[in-house]
């Protein structure tokens, strides 16, 4: 069976730290930043990990 490819995309949106936490940017902070606190600005800055379900089907498409 050939080898599973690696998603280029998904290497580029998501990080696997090495206890296996799958890492992603949050979303809201691309336009319309003028309305939007600081604070809250500051928050979205975070990576944040994403949740188990959807990182295992991530862990797969990164062949991991």
């Amino acid at each position: 069976m050939p080898k599973q490819k690696t998603r280029k995309s998904i290497t580029r949106r998501f990080k696997v730290t090495k206890s296996g936490k799958v890492m992603r940017r949050q979303a809201f902070k691309r336009h319309l930043n003028v309305k939007k606190s600081s604070s809250k600005k500051r928050r979205l800055r975070r990576v944040v990990e994403t949740n188990k379900p959807f990182a295992k089907k991530i862990k797969k498409l990164l062949g991991k």
